[in-house]
């Protein structure tokens, strides 16, 4: 059955864009590009850094956001020789980490959490680390690409003695997509829009408003195009931008995203 037969479906994803095409094509809809985020960049140098101070100092505590960042941190240390060094380091101090995909990269060293976020959420890894006691715990925060006020803001009130990590950025999509996007959604001329990133919305939604769009997109959202979210992670970002409806499949992944979305038109066609 061809259930999104005819339908739009824009994907501001760059990751598995091809695949995802695929997908749409075979349920009968017609994919559009439109990547709302950029690029991740790294600074080595300063990565490096960060790794060598881990080491010399150590930690009582760790908390890891996001597998990206914990690769790129463990990667940088086996380019600087210290691969080994950081992996024992892990394995002597607690460890706290959000979603699925950082538990499982952790098993990939031998690592495990002492405390996991299982949503993927900042408000779950908050809620998780309530019990535990940081105050003037030596805290290292790995950041995901942006900063963490909440996760910061927690640190500060518990008076523990923390310092960020940043081993990557976003850097900002292209504008001309960006106005392809909000122009095709305004109007009308997509029917749903996926994204699979809290980065993509917080571009999206941030460009919106400076262009004067953000009452026009949000009401584009809630009458005529459909959000669409990988994961909850991703659901709460278009949340807290004011994006009421949004569908999301149960098991977090790219492909059940878009049988959710076919799912969701279908339901609403007999409806």
């Amino acid at each position: 059955m061809r259930r999104l037969e005819g339908k739009r479906i824009a994907l501001t994803g760059p990751r598995k864009a091809a695949e995802l095409s695929v997908i749409v094509e075979k349920l009968g809809g017609i994919p559009v590009l439109r990547p709302a985020q950029g690029t991740v960049s790294v600074e080595k140098e300063q990565v490096q850094a960060e790794i060598s101070r881990l080491i010399e100092q150590g930690a009582d505590w760790v908390i890891l956001t996001t597998s990206v960042g914990t690769d790129i941190l463990y990667q940088a240390a086996v380019e600087m020789g210290v691969g080994e060094a950081f992996v024992e380091l892990l394995k002597k101090t607690k460890i706290a980490a959000r979603g699925y995909k950082t538990f499982r990269y952790l098993k990939t060293l031998g690592l495990e959490a002492t405390v996991k976020s299982e949503d993927g959420t900042t408000v779950g890894i908050l809620r998780e680390m309530q019990s535990c006691s940081v105050s003037g715990q030596r805290v290292a925060l790995q950041l995901y690409g942006d900063h963490a006020p909440r996760l910061v803001q927690w640190l500060k009130e518990q008076q523990a003695n923390y310092y960020e990590i940043l081993p990557y950025e976003h850097i900002p999509p292209d504008l001309e997509v960006m106005d392809a996007l909000l122009s095709e959604i305004v109007a009308g001329k997509v029917d749903a829009v996926t994204f699979t990133s809290t980065p993509q919305v917080r571009y999206m939604m941030g460009y919106a408003r400076k262009q004067g769009l953000a009452e026009a997109l949000l009401s584009a959202f809630q009458h005529k195009v459909v959000a669409v979210a990988v994961g909850k992670v991703t659901a709460e970002a278009l949340r807290d931008e004011g994006v009421e409806r949004v569908v999301t499949p149960e098991e977090e992944r790219m492909g059940s995203m878009i049988v959710t979305l076919a799912q969701y038109y279908e339901t609403a066609a007999g409806a």
